[in-house]
């Protein structure tokens, strides 16, 4: 009988340049997602809440437009599993693209490709991964792509490891 460790993600030493990361979960956005993020951010753009008004809109359709800040931080959170779960620091964020609308009822994958990978000079237990993360819809359409800069631990560091509590009344049993 083995016991598997409660450890999530990838470790510095666990990457590779080159490598693409199909991130195994994806979210359909709800309306109360979109109203929440929106009113939440103080985003007073009627295009994100009021159909009446979004049905002006020759862009959309009519449409109700998902708010792009819920698109980026959606995207971003389908990554971490995979590319910085491990992280304690992000970095850097750049060239964000938001290249397709989103609506509520859309549901959004992720994936990511690392491109770049160094030893921290300053930070001995982690490493500096670079990578380019893009949101698909289901149907495949790239929503939206971004350039992010993490320092992950390393496997060494112990950092994310070694949390899970041992049971007072010792080991599982059948």
């Amino acid at each position: 009988m083995a016991t598997h460790p409660a450890v999530l993600g990838r470790f510095f030493e666990d990457y590779v340049v080159g490598d693409v990361y199909q991130h195994p979960l994806g979210r359909t956005i709800s309306e109360a997602d979109n109203t929440w993020l929106t009113m939440l951010t103080m985003n007073t753009n009627q295009q994100h809440v009021n159909a009446h008004l979004a049905a002006q809109n020759p862009i959309t359709g009519g449409r109700v437009i998902v708010n792009s800040g819920l698109t980026i931080a959606l995207v971003l959170g389908l990554s971490v599993l995979d590319m910085s779960q491990n992280a304690v620091a992000n970095l850097e964020m750049t060239d964000v693209k938001l290249t397709h609308p989103v609506y509520v009822g859309d549901t959004l994958y992720a994936e990511s490709l690392c491109t770049a990978l160094r030893a921290s000079r300053s930070r001995p237990y982690a490493g500096i991964v670079s990578m380019v993360t893009r949101g698909l819809n289901a149907e495949g359409d790239e929503c939206i792509s971004l350039k992010r800069s993490v320092m992950v631990a390393t496997r060494e560091s112990g950092i994310g490891q070694g949390h899970f509590p041992t049971a007072k009344n010792g080991p599982i049993t059948a």
